[in-house]
C-alpha cells in the first residue's frame, strides 16, 4: 500500500529547500506525494516551482496586498483544512519557520494528522528575533512527530526541550541539495558581466525587525564601503516590500557601484552567490548556502538560529550598527588572512544528501509501523 505524503509550503525560501525533497519522494514507488502551495509568496514562489519542474495538486493563493500576520495565519488555517480532509495524508511535511509552516502544522494537529518538520530545531531563544519565525518554529515542534534536524546542534536543542530522541534525525540541510541542481559552471548574466572586474558583494536584506533605523544604518555602512573601495561593486536583489525599497532608494541614491535589481529566480541567485566575493545578509537560508560555496557571510542581525556557521567560522554576526558592519566588511576586503579563514572554513550544513536521508527515514518509519500493525493483528 502506498503511503500518502502531503508536502506544504508557501514561500520562495521554503520552495528552494522543499523541491529537492519532493523530487526524491516522487522517485520512490512506495509514496504518493501531493504538493500544496499556500501562496504566502506568489511570483517568487512560482519561479522556483518552474525551475524544479514540480507539479502542484493544490494552490491556495492566500496572498493579498498589504497582508498582515493575522491575515496570513487565518487564511492558511481556513484554506488548508479542506485539503487535509480530502487528501487524508499519512504524513504532512512542513519546513522551517514560516507562517505557512505554523498554520499548516496547527491544522494537521487539529485533525490528528502526523507532522514531519524539515529543518527542525533551529533556535535563537529570543521569541522576537527573528520575528515571527522563532515563535513559529518553537510552536511547530510541540505538534511534530518526526524531526528532521539539519545539524547536531539543532538536535541538541530539541533534546533540551524534552523531545523524544527516537523521533529526531540529523540529516543535513536540503538547501545544499538544491545547489547541486542550480549552480552551473557556464552561467553568464549581464549584471555579473558588469561586476566581473570587481570584487562583488551580494546583499540581501528584508527582515521585519530591521525595518526603519537599523536598515538605514545597514545601507549607510554598505554605501561607505562602496564609496571607499574602487575595486568593489554590489548587487542587491531587493525584496518586494515597499518599505525596504524606500530605504534603499534613500541611502543608495547616486551610487553607481551598486545595482539594485528585482528578486532573482533561484538559478540566477545561486549562481550570483557562487560568483560573489562576500555576502552581506539578514536572511536565514543564505547562511547555509553561501558557506557551501566558500563565501564569507556577514550576518546583519544580533542573533542567528544558525550558530553552527559562526562556530565553524563561515559566518560572522555583525548586528545592524553602521560602524560595526563597515569595519567587518573592511577587514574582509583588506585582510587576506581573515578572508581566507572564512573562505576555507568547513560547511556544517551537510553534503547534499539530506533529501535522500529524509525519505529513507520516512520509508523506515512506515515499514516499522506496518510491521507493528501486522503483529498486533
Amino acid at each position: 500500500m502506498k503511503r500518502k505524503i502531503l508536502v506544504v509550503f508557501g514561500t520562495r525560501p521554503e520552495a528552494i529547500k522543499m523541491c529537492p525533497l519532493v523530487q526524491e519522494l516522487r522517485s520512490r514507488d512506495e509514496f504518493e506525494t501531493v504538493v500544496c502551495l499556500t501562496g504566502q509568496h506568489r511570483e517568487m514562489l512560482q519561479q522556483v516551482i518552474d525551475v524544479f519542474q514540480i507539479s502542484v495538486e493544490h494552490s491556495l493563493s492566500v496572498m493579498k496586498a498589504r497582508q498582515t500576520l493575522f491575515d496570513v495565519t487565518t487564511n492558511i488555517l481556513t484554506a488548508i483544512r479542506p485539503v487535509l480532509e480530502a487528501e487524508k495524508p499519512d504524513l504532512v511535511l512542513v519546513h522551517g519557520d514560516t507562517t505557512t509552516t505554523f498554520a499548516t502544522a496547527l491544522a494537521a494537529f487539529y485533525l490528528r494528522i502526523p507532522v514531519g518538520h524539515v529543518e527542525a530545531g533551529l533556535r535563537t531563544y529570543d521569541i522576537y528575533s527573528p520575528f515571527p519565525e522563532e515563535f513559529n518554529r518553537q510552536t511547530v515542534s510541540i505538534v511534530t512527530q518526526m524531526y528532521f534536524a539539519p545539524t547536531p546542534l539543532a538536535r541538541d536543542n530539541l533534546l533540551h526541550e524534552g523531545r523524544d530522541p527516537n523521533r529526531i534525525f540529523v540529516t543535513g540541510n536540503t538547501a545544499i541539495d538544491a545547489l547541486k541542481t542550480t549552480v552551473r559552471d557556464d552561467y553568464v548574466h549581464p549584471h555579473l558581466q558588469w561586476a566581473q572586474d570587481s570584487r562583488l558583494i551580494l546583499i540581501t536584506a528584508h527582515r521585519r525587525e530591521n525595518l526603519g533605523e537599523p536598515m538605514h544604518q545597514m545601507f549607510r555602512a554598505i554605501r561607505r564601503i562602496l564609496d571607499e573601495n574602487a575595486d568593489t561593486k554590489a548587487i542587491y536583489p531587493i525584496h518586494m516590500n515597499p518599505t525596504v525599497r524606500s530605504v534603499a532608494e534613500q541611502e543608495f541614491a547616486g551610487c553607481d557601484r551598486i545595482r539594485i535589481i528585482d528578486p532573482l529566480q533561484v538559478v540566477d541567485f545561486h549562481n550570483f552567490l557562487a560568483r560573489a566575493y562576500l555576502v552581506l545578509t539578514d536572511s536565514g537560508g543564505i547562511q547555509e548556502e553561501a558557506p557551501s560555496l566558500g563565501k564569507p557571510v556577514l550576518v546583519m542581525r544580533d542573533t542567528t538560529e544558525r550558530p553552527e556557521g559562526v562556530a565553524a567560522g563561515t559566518l560572522k554576526l555583525v548586528g545592524t550598527k553602521e560602524e560595526t558592519i563597515y569595519r567587518a566588511c573592511e577587514m574582509l576586503l583588506h585582510d587576506k588572512k581573515a578572508y581566507e579563514a572564512m573562505h576555507i572554513a568547513s560547511n556544517p550544513y551537510g553534503d547534499g544528501t539530506a533529501s535522500k536521508q529524509i525519505v529513507n527515514i520516512i520509508t523506515a518509519h512506515f515499514n516499522d509501523s506496518s510491521h507493528v500493525s501486522t503483529k498486533e493483528e
